[in-house]
């Protein structure tokens, strides 16, 4: 149940449903708040107006017998949990229905009418001394908290069903939102699977946009599938044009190889074609490689990654070998970069292919560096060294098939180490620069955020 719901929860129409949802209740509490605190303000207002008045009466007696008799008398027929009347009279007699004691708590009010419970609440209180007494007014405040009550009942009745309507609404169109969501998601998911046959097709009751986004997938999905097929074609054509040759050339030279009378001279140019027929294989091999992985090689395989393990396995690998050439590869590591999601035997390949290319194009004593860093929420790989570099013209130019600097092709090399790196890197949607390095080469490598975890 809360797998299903859990996208639910995260969809676009809930979320602004609920966004509505808490704008209004803090507009619906903002202005009962206000009204609750004007209301308060008025009742106040109004007692303590009518406190006066009632004040005033009292005021108009001619003397303190006069103000005993006129408390007495409203005293009878006031209850003292709505007003309390209370006078000091001069000779220290007390009249009215209640007292106003003092203790170590403060100022309380005391019922005279033993039958009646000790007074509770809270007063609003008005005093004034009256021919040579004192007399005490006080006015319940129970009206004026009656009205949180009120006011509390009328933010229930107001907002919860609106809350309630309101996530109901959002819950229907996430759930017919999502509906839609998954139709195109599984698609998506089994063309990245690699079923290139998968198609959204027209589906009922959907708007034009959504109809419109599935027929172009549907069109993206047809090109992908006639493209993987003609990519597979060639490379079936491929492998049944030339590997076959290519082995038994192999198997020819080897039997040559084996016999004993074989003059020294031709044994030195047969061990040079075995080593140009494997080099030849190298290239088939690189070619299938490549093109298996711009075919749509499916990213379901991927895991999570450590580029850290990586860099420092690839110097070991490459260490002994660097020092018999003069190299010199080091590392540079931040800590707690995080890892990526890829493919880690396609990434230590890429590694051993800058690495490789770095030894083979530099001259003996360059520096190889091999770096790893975290930016701006993302892993940044990177491979440098101080050798001549490459012309900042043509470092679009050696990301192609087959090319290479040397156009006489007398150096080493077939021309797809940085193809397969870029093709690598276009895999893992991570971004490839070649840089000057001022001097020497800087091969960079910038993961996107999302694909770190």
């Amino acid at each position: 149940m809360s797998e299903r719901l859990a996208p639910l929860l995260r969809s676009m129409p809930l979320r602004l449903a609920l966004g509505l949802v808490v704008l209004f209740s803090v507009i619906s509490l903002i202005s009962l708040a206000a009204s609750f605190l004007v209301t308060q303000r008025s009742f106040e207002q109004a007692m303590r107006a009518d406190l006066t008045q009632r004040m005033a009466g009292f005021r108009a007696a001619p003397n303190a017998t006069a103000v005993a008799a006129l408390v007495k008398a409203e005293a009878r027929v006031t209850d003292p949990e709505r007003m309390v009347l209370s006078y000091l009279a001069p000779n220290r007699s007390h009249f009215g229905n209640a007292a106003i004691a003092r203790d170590d708590e403060g100022y309380h009010i005391v019922s005279l009418d033993q039958d009646s419970p000790d007074l509770k609440g809270r007063y609003l209180a008005l005093t004034a001394v009256l021919h040579g007494g004192q007399l005490t007014i006080a006015r319940s405040r129970s009206e004026i908290e009656a009205l949180r009550g009120v006011f509390l009942n009328i933010l229930g009745l107001s907002l919860v069903p609106t809350i309630l309507i309101a996530l109901s609404g959002g819950l229907y169109l996430a759930h017919r939102g999502a509906r839609n969501v998954n139709a195109i998601a599984g698609t998506l998911d089994r063309l990245t699977n690699g079923d290139l046959q998968a198609r959204v097709g027209m589906v009922e009751g959907w708007s034009g946009d959504l109809a419109d986004i599935a027929d172009r997938i549907d069109q993206m999905a047809r090109a992908q599938e006639a493209s993987v097929a003609a990519i597979r074609q060639v490379s079936s054509d491929i492998a049944h044009d030339l590997k076959t040759p290519i082995q038994r050339v192999s198997v020819h030279l080897q039997d040559l190889s084996d016999s004993s009378d074989l003059p020294t001279d031709a044994r030195r140019h047969l061990e040079s074609a075995q080593k140009e027929l494997e080099a030849i294989g190298s290239v088939f091999g690189s070619l299938l490689q490549i093109a298996q992985i711009e075919s749509g090689s499916p990213k379901s395989g991927f895991a999570p990654v450590d580029l850290a393990e990586l860099l420092r396995t690839c110097a070991d690998l490459y260490g002994p070998a660097a020092a018999e050439t003069g190299h010199d590869v080091t590392t540079e590591i931040s800590p707690d970069v995080p890892l990526v999601s890829g493919d880690r035997n396609l990434l230590m390949q890429l590694l051993a292919n800058l690495v490789e290319n770095a030894m083979r194009h530099t001259p003996d004593g360059t520096q190889i560096r091999l770096s790893l860093a975290f930016r701006d929420g993302s892993a940044v790989l990177g491979v440098s060294d101080t050798g001549p570099g490459i012309p900042s013209a043509e470092t679009d130019n050696v990301l192609q098939r087959l090319y290479r600097l040397d156009q006489s092709r007398g150096t080493p090399g077939s021309g797809l180490g940085l193809n397969f790196v870029s093709v690598v890197a276009r895999l893992h949607d991570a971004a490839l620069h070649l840089d000057d390095n001022a001097p020497g080469l800087r091969v960079s490598l910038t993961f996107p955020p999302a694909q770190t975890s």
